[in-house]
C-alpha cells in the first residue's frame, strides 16, 4: 500500500511545513500487522524481533504483546533495548562481538548467544566463568550452511551460502556443537543451532530453507531445544501489496514441529514487521526541467531515507496535493507527466523516487514515502550537509491521535 492510513494522511496535512520532513508512525496497523503475524504462527514458533530494522522505543513497546523477545547486534542495541523494554528476553547475535559487549550482555543476563566463530566461543566461554558464576548461559551456534543452486536466487542479500563473515562453515560448526555438548565448556549450555542465510524471500522459498536448517541441525546426533532459522521475510519495494504470506509460511513451520516433538523453532523478523508503519512525509520545495525531464527537489532526502539507495529501488509514495501557496512569487509545476523526486543533497545519488506519476506536481504539495518503518531513518548518513533533522509522530489510535 502506498497511500497512507487516514491517520497518516490526516496528521501530514496538518504539519506546518516548517515541521517538515517527518517520520509518521502508524502504532495501531503496526499492532493489527503483528497481530496478524502472531495469529498465522504455530504455537512452538517463536518470534524474536530484529531491533536493528527500527530501534525507535514507541516501535518496540507497541510489538511488545506479539513477540517473544528481541534481538540485538550490538553493545549500544542491547543497552538500548534493555532500556526500553527491561525484562524481556534478549538474543545477542552478529559478528564481532567485542569483550566489554559481552560482559555487558552477561551482566544483563542476555537469555541466548548466537556465536559466529570458534574465537568467539572461547572468549564467551571464559567471559561466563567469570562474570555469570552460578549459571550456564545459552549458546546457539550460527551455521553458514551450503544451499542449493538457485535455491537463494530470489534473495535480496544473501547472508549465506558462500563466503560471508557470518557464522561458522558446517565442518566448523559440528566441531561447536561437539565441543559444546561434551562439557569441554561447563559455563555454557548448547541451546541448539541458529543460521539467517538470506533475506527478500517470499514464503514458499524462506520455509525450504527451514527446512534445510532443521533437516541439518536434527542430523547432528545431539539434543537441541530450538533451532533459529532467522529472518528476512520480503518486503516488495515495487509492489507494496505484494506481501509475505505469512499463513503459507505458518503451516509449513508447524508441520516442520510436528514431525520434530519437543523442537521449538524461532524466526528473527525485523523489516517484514515494521515496514508497512512507517511513512516519511516531505514538501514539494521547486519543480524544474533539466534536459527534457523533470525534477521536484523536496525538503529532506536519502540523508534522511537511506533506503532506496541502499536496495537500488524507487521508493513507493503519494502526492498529497495543497491549495494554499503562501508566497508572492509565481508557484512552479510540473508540464509532464512523470517526475523523479529528488532531495536536497549536493550529489546526484541522493534521489527518492524516478519518474513518478505526478501530473501537476507544484511546489508546496507533500509527497509521502511509504514502506518507511524499517532501515529507513536508522541506517542513513543524517548530518551530511547538516539538514535539520525530520520530527517523529507516534499515532496510537486509528483517527491519528498520540
Amino acid at each position: 500500500m502506498t497511500d497512507p492510513t487516514p491517520a497518516v494522511h490526516d496528521r501530514v496535512l496538518s504539519l506546518p511545513a516548517t515541521e517538515l520532513p517527518a517520520y509518521v508512525y502508524d502504532l495501531a496497523a503496526l499492532r493489527t500487522h503483528a497481530a496478524a503475524v502472531r495469529a498465522a504462527l504455530p504455537e512452538r514458533v517463536e518470534v524474536y524481533y530484529a531491533a536493528k530494522a527500527n530501534p525507535e522505543p514507541e516501535i518496540l513497546g507497541s510489538l511488545g504483546p506479539y513477540v517473544d523477545g528481541y534481538e540485538v547486534s550490538s553493545g549500544g542495541e542491547l543497552a538500548h533495548v534493555a532500556k526500553a523494554m527491561p525484562g524481556r528476553p534478549l538474543a545477542f547475535g552478529g559478528p564481532g562481538k567485542t569483550p566489554d559487549e559481552v560482559r555487558a550482555a552477561l551482566e544483563l543476563g542476555v537469555d541466548r548467544f548466537h556465536v559466529e566463530s570458534a574465537y568467539e566461543l572461547r572468549m564467551l566461554a571464559e567471559l561466563a566463568r567469570t562474570c555469570a558464576p552460578g549459571r550456564r548461559v545459552a549458546v546457539l551456534p550460527r551455521v553458514n550452511l551450503p544451499v542449493a543452486d538457485g535455491s537463494l536466487a530470489g534473495s535480496s542479500l544473501a547472508m549465506g551460502g558462500r563466503p560471508t563473515p557470518f557464522g561458522l562453515d558446517p565442518a566448523q560448526a559440528v566441531e561447536v556443537v561437539r565441543a559444546l555438548a561434551d562439557g569441554t565448556y561447563p559455563h555454557l549450555e548448547l541451546r541448539g543451532i541458529h543460521a539467517h542465510l538470506a533475506s527478500g524471500l517470499q514464503g514458499a522459498e524462506q520455509l525450504a530453507v527451514a527446512e534445510s536448517v532443521v533437516s541439518w541441525a536434527m542430523n547432528l546426533g545431539v539434543p537441541l531445544a530450538e533451532v533459529n532459522v532467522g529472518g528476512g521475510m520480503t518486503v516488495d519495494y515495487t509492489d507494496p501489496d505484494r506481501r509475505f504470506d505469512w499463513t503459507e509460511y505458518g503451516n509449513g513451520l508447524a508441520r516442520l514441529t510436528e514431525a520434530h516433538p519437543g523442537l521449538t523453532l524461532r524466526i528473527e523478523p525485523g523489516r517484514a514487521l515494521t515496514a508497512y508503519c512507517g511513512w516519511y512525509a516531505t514538501e514539494v520545495l521547486d519543480v524544474k526541467h533539466s534536459h527534457g525531464e523533470e525534477f521536484a527537489v523536496v525538503r529532506g532526502g536519502t540523508h534522511h531515507l537511506r533506503t532506496p539507495a541502499t536496495k537500488g529501488h524507487d521508493q513507493p509514495c503519494s502526492i498529497l496535493p495543497v491549495d494554499a501557496w503562501p508566497h508572492s512569487w509565481p508557484r512552479p509545476a510540473a508540464e509532464g507527466e512523470l517526475v523523479t523526486l529528488a532531495g536536497q543533497l549536493c550529489t546526484p545519488k541522493d534521489v527518492l523516487a524516478r519518474r513518478v506519476p505526478a501530473p501537476g506536481l507544484r511546489a508546496g504539495d507533500r509527497v509521502v514515502f511509504s514502506l518507511a518503518g524499517a532501515y529507513a531513518w536508522n541506517i542513513s548518513h543524517h548530518d551530511f550537509l547538516m539538514h535539520p533533522r525530520p520530527g517523529f509522530h507516534f499515532l496510537h489510535l486509528s483517527t491519528g491521535g498520540l
